[in-house]
């Protein structure tokens, strides 16, 4: 999906640092999308204002970020951390009635993980079929690589990587035999 496509560009080419406004404007043009949209409707981008290029955004200060986005003065954004994307519909809604990127569901899911509830996990795979998308495997690929090493967003990317595979191998017996019961009858 676009949202996704640019997100893997982006956090490639200019990981979570601050990045020129006018690359990612056109990087958000590749994918279909607006550098607004992104701020605004899917909460993936934060502006970091002309004075602030340098500058870490602090991880809870949300209410610079909002003004800085409505200012609409920056000339860098910043890609936001899986942590900072917080959203009440992350994962389970997009904009427009749209389907939901893989991004925001891999987001969920680090957060679901995090929240150390399995059985949120489970049932948020099994009820969005993730188990079965192979394009959902290659993202977690891609953005453990992505991470950087040793890092808590790697470990914890790992973690639900080796899950999301320790189930997928408890399941393919189970379906072999159901196929074995079907082709007897």
């Amino acid at each position: 999906d676009d949202v996704t496509t640019y997100y893997l560009l982006h956090r490639h080419d200019f990981g979570l640092d601050a990045a020129p406004v006018g690359g990612c404007i056109l990087y958000a043009l590749s994918c279909n999308l607006s550098d607004s949209a992104l701020v605004n409707q899917y909460d993936l981008l934060a502006q970091s204002g002309k004075g602030k290029a340098g500058d870490e955004l602090e991880e809870d200060d949300t209410t610079e970020d909002a003004e800085e986005a409505d200012s609409g003065s920056g000339a860098k954004v910043k890609l936001k951390a899986w942590s900072r994307r917080r959203g009440r519909n992350l994962g389970l809604e997009a904009p427009g009635g749209r389907p939901v990127p893989l991004i925001d569901q891999v987001h969920k899911l680090m957060h679901l993980w995090r929240a150390g509830d399995q059985a949120k996990v489970d049932d948020y795979l099994d009820t969005r079929g993730l188990q079965r998308n192979a394009l959902f495997n290659q993202i977690l690929q891609a953005l453990i690589e992505l991470a950087d090493a040793g890092s808590d967003e790697r470990s914890l990317l790992e973690a639900l990587s080796n899950h999301v595979a320790a189930r997928g191998d408890t399941g393919a017996p189970r379906q072999a035999e159901l196929r074995g019961m079907l082709n007897e009858g």
